[in-house]
């Protein structure tokens, strides 16, 4: 059996989704699984045990220039290899315009479906072409945790039901200190990385905040690794440094070079990004932070050395530093 998934983005939305890859691998013995995903995220991926094949595809560029001769050229690669294969499922799990055209666009075997969700859940984004396109739509829960629906909806494809078990796949050498792809980089054992950076300032911590975190993190022997993804971040991540001595900035590292490294991190603290949700993917011990209730759709899922941690206007230093002790205590 060859299933599609059509998840193109975002980071985040891309980590929730691998564990009903896994799922599906799991309950199937002879589920072969294919993948369309923004080429950024392709790494991480390409990473889970579960899936064969990664299709990737560059809509946010293409759609930049739709009528410039490289779009043309590369949208006709991307066709061509979205339909090198006929599929007995193509489960939409983005339920977007965007998914539904790939969805539509990939071949179907004879008796193949294409599956989506049939209406919006709270707090996610829902387009009416993901009904237009499907074949068959699965009702979801209204309020359901970004993980546990994509979960049910391919359980709901494919007629199984969903496993007791979480498990994202990411399978990455984590032996030694020495990162091949990034050659100055060393992780010193103990490393704690702060996670700062969000896309949206209405979810940052205060500066002063990590300051005092980090202060603590380096009084209780820890090594601090400073993360950053662009210009406004970097900026931050010096500040930082300045206050927190030895504590080392990070170069900028694409997906597929902060993985390893990020994986032999002795914990993560973070603000909801994606890299915050790959911390909770790859199974380390992570205080997530939220400045406002979201946490019940897109926090870490109930492990005990992982927590997220609410407040309003933000959460108190007290309060992480209490939940990222009780994090290292329960880490398996």
């Amino acid at each position: 059996m060859r299933v599609l998934f059509v998840k193109l983005s975002s980071l985040g939305d891309v980590v929730h989704t691998l564990p009903a890859a896994m799922d599906a691998w799991r309950s199937l013995p002879d589920v072969q699984i294919d993948w369309v995903v923004e080429r950024g995220f392709a790494p991480l991926v390409q990473a889970c045990e579960a899936v064969q094949r990664v299709i990737p595809c560059d809509l946010r560029r293409w759609r930049r220039a739709p009528l410039a001769a490289q779009t043309r050229r590369e949208w006709s690669e991307f066709k061509r290899d979205l339909q090198a294969q006929d599929y007995d499922a193509v489960i939409d799990l983005q339920g977007l315009t965007k998914s539904a055209l790939v969805s539509f666009m990939a071949r179907l075997t004879p008796t193949g479906q294409r599956h989506a969700m049939a209406q919006r859940t709270e707090g996610s984004a829902y387009e009416a072409p993901t009904r237009w396109v499907a074949d068959v739509t699965h009702q979801q829960p209204w309020h359901s945790h970004a993980c546990e629906r994509g979960r049910l909806l391919v359980a709901q494809s494919m007629g199984y039901e969903v496993p007791a078990h979480l498990d994202f796949g990411l399978r990455v050498n984590r032996t030694g200190s020495q990162v091949s792809d990034v050659p100055e980089m060393v992780v010193p054992p103990g490393s704690v990385a702060l996670v700062h950076g969000t896309s949206r300032d209405d979810k940052l911590w205060p500066l002063e905040h990590w300051v005092a975190l980090g202060q603590r993190l380096l009084a209780q022997g820890h090594s601090v690794a400073l993360l950053h993804g662009n210009d406004a971040e970097l900026a931050r991540s010096e500040v930082l440094a300045q206050s927190l001595p030895g504590a080392v900035v990070w170069p900028r590292l694409t997906l597929d070079q902060m993985l390893l490294p990020l994986s032999r991190c002795a914990g993560v603290v973070g603000v909801d990004s994606g890299p915050s949700h790959l911390a909770v993917a790859l199974n380390l011990p992570h205080v997530q932070l939220y400045n406002f209730d979201t946490a019940w759709r897109t926090g870490p899922l109930g492990a005990p050395h992982q927590r997220a941690v609410l407040g309003q206007p933000c959460p108190t230093v007290d309060a992480v530093w209490t939940a990222w002790q009780a994090c290292v205590g329960a880490a398996p």
